[in-house]
């Protein structure tokens, strides 16, 4: 897997997200430096506090401090110690205050953030063409999204994790250091080139586990998909335990990662404080042993025991950052793939109002390849189609009929040709204004779990339901009678994937969205196909009652299904083999 660098996907990030965004990451920048000095004056104030505690009269007469005496009324060494204890006191109230907002702050920059960046690459999945969703594995979107879902706290919040953490440490190194230089680079150097060893020797298990946990993802979220949209068969067949063992076996693999990435995370923290306290032992010792005396060091050792104590959980803030961003670069850089997937040219073209459509649609010379190399699937196929009429198309599997009718709608782009509604051409400018007036009745009609109402209505917000469209939409899809006898009428939830209702419930619910679209042309892709007999000369009949200004385009595997169309489409190997009505069609067969 070729991976980016870390640094250049945090650029390639920046580079997506908004002005206001940038904006409040450069004040966020600035609070974390303004937090950085809050730290290092909780630090320096240890040593005036401390030398008033252990030697009050050097303190009195210290020359940078002795001037404020007269205003605090300080007459003597010995009432230095309650002032310079409130003063210590405040500074690190204010310090402690100053770090908890700055938690606060990220927490919320790395949200705000991470809903943006979530938001976008849902948004352009959604509006990636009908050939994107077709030619890509629903499991990989899926799993896409789950990694996402994990850019805050495994990307975005290391990341100003590791920023604030090395702006405190340069602020608290550059303090300690102007107090006594060979202490505090002898103590800081061995933390640092601790923690840089530790990291050169994990970097390519961290590596390793980040590819690992982005191919498991998928595989995991895939395992779950198929195992729930295949459950009638699963049970059929019994064989939950080979899907069971799938999943158990890349949830196993991600579990591991985990386990190994937690522990790479925290390791070397416990260490880190051991080697701490021995360094500052063997400092105060070693001062002991050399002055004969530790008083006149102890307000450094202080200082330092207090900078040792801050500096090692930024250390270890800023390794463990560094861990996360690690653990977590291959799915990162499939996020910013999928961020910087550009969205198709006609989003740019937005239409309030659909295309005119009074007279006919005109298609010339289709051909239609899914790939360069692949074989044409639709092959200088022409066609018109007058305003309320009704087509039918038949045909074998794989003849094109399907292909045929998503070019129609303005799912698939032609290979080659084109297509006219009345006298004007479809393209990326104006095919969301001819798509306004298409609607889609599928043989399996999705149905989300909520009510009736919002199902006929899909898509459209609750509070901005026409109810009495609804309801007329119900009646002429012949589905208003059994709606209006349930207990709940149109508030009746229809269970997930509508498993409450029967196939011809379904289908006619299907007709009423279509309906309450006002569509001027509802396509049929084989709607009854999956019915009884029965059920599907009944949905027929409401389809046959359908007024007579809409455009109907109806595919069925059965001559029967479109016997009351006006003309008859059959295609083979994707040309039309012959047309005509079912008369002719059905007297010619005969023959």
């Amino acid at each position: 897997m070729n991976i980016d660098t870390t640094a250049n996907m945090l650029r390639r990030l920046w580079r997506q997200l908004t002005k206001k965004r940038r904006y409040q990451i450069v004040i966020l920048f600035f609070f974390n430096i303004f937090a950085s000095f809050a730290e290092v004056m909780g630090i320096g104030l240890v040593v005036p506090f401390i030398g008033a505690l252990t030697m009050p009269d050097k303190l009195y007469e210290h020359e940078l401090i002795k001037p404020f005496f007269p205003m605090l009324n300080i007459s003597s060494a010995e009432e230095i110690i309650l002032p310079m204890t409130i003063i210590f006191g405040t500074g690190a109230f204010i310090a402690s205050i100053t770090r908890l907002s700055l938690i606060y702050v990220n927490h919320k920059m790395s949200n705000a953030v991470g809903l943006d960046v979530t938001t976008s690459i849902y948004r352009r999945i959604l509006y990636q063409s009908y050939d994107y969703h077709v030619n890509t594995n629903s499991s990989e979107i899926l799993g896409l999204i789950t990694k996402t879902n994990q850019i805050v706290p495994m990307i975005l919040m290391p990341s100003f994790s590791l920023l604030s953490s090395i702006l405190m440490l340069v602020s608290v190194i550059s303090l300690l250091i102007a107090m006594d230089p060979f202490l505090s680079i002898i103590v800081f150097s061995g933390f640092g080139i601790s923690y840089f060893l530790i990291a050169f020797t994990i970097r390519k298990r961290i590596r390793r586990n980040s590819e690992i946990f982005a191919i498991e993802v998928v595989k995991n979220t895939k395992a779950v998909q198929e195992g729930l949209g295949g459950i009638r068969d699963i049970l059929l067949d019994g064989s939950q335990e080979l899907y069971a063992r799938i999943f158990n076996t890349s949830s196993y693999r991600l579990r591991k990662v985990n386990i190994i990435h937690s522990l790479l995370n925290a390791g070397p923290k416990f260490l880190m404080e051991f080697v701490g306290m021995m360094m500052i032992a063997l400092l105060a010792y070693s001062s002991y042993v050399y002055s004969g005396s530790i008083n006149s060091v102890l307000p450094t050792l202080g200082a330092l025991a207090l900078g040792a104590q801050r500096m090692l959980p930024v250390l270890q803030q800023g390794y463990s950052a560094w861990v996360n961003i690690k653990n977590s670069q291959a799915s990162f850089s499939d996020i910013l793939s999928s961020l910087e997937k550009p969205l198709p040219s006609r989003t740019q073209y937005f239409h309030k109002d659909p295309l005119p459509f009074s007279e006919k649609i005109q298609l010339r010379n289709l051909a239609f390849r899914y790939q360069k190399e692949m074989q044409l699937i639709l092959d200088k196929v022409s066609l018109d189609i007058p305003k309320g009429s009704r087509i039918g198309f038949i045909g074998a599997t794989g003849s094109g009929k399907s292909t045929f009718i998503d070019i129609i709608m303005g799912l698939l782009e032609p290979t080659e040709g084109s297509i006219t509604v009345d006298e004007q051409e479809i393209n990326e400018k104006n095919i969301r204004a001819w798509q306004l007036n298409i609607a889609h009745v599928p043989q399996s009609i999705y149905l989300s779990d909520s009510s009736i109402a919002e199902n006929i209505a899909l898509g459209v917000p609750f509070e901005d339901i026409d109810h009495e469209k609804i309801k007329q939409a119900a009646k002429q899809a012949q589905i208003s009678n059994f709606i209006e006898n349930l207990k709940d009428g149109y508030g009746t939830y229809v269970g997930e994937r509508g498993i409450r209702l029967s196939g011809g419930q379904r289908q006619r619910i299907g007709i009423a969205r279509a309906l309450y679209k006002d569509a001027k042309v509802i396509v049929f892709d084989e709607a009854t196909s999956a019915l009884d007999n029965e059920t599907e000369k009944a949905i027929m009949k409401s389809i046959n009652l359908l007024g007579n200004d809409l455009t109907i385009l109806m595919i069925a595997h059965r001559l029967s299904t479109v016997k009351n169309c006006d003309k008859i489409i059959e295609l083979e190997d994707g040309k039309i083999l012959r047309e005509g009505s079912y008369k002719e069609l059905f007297e010619a067969e005969k023959l």
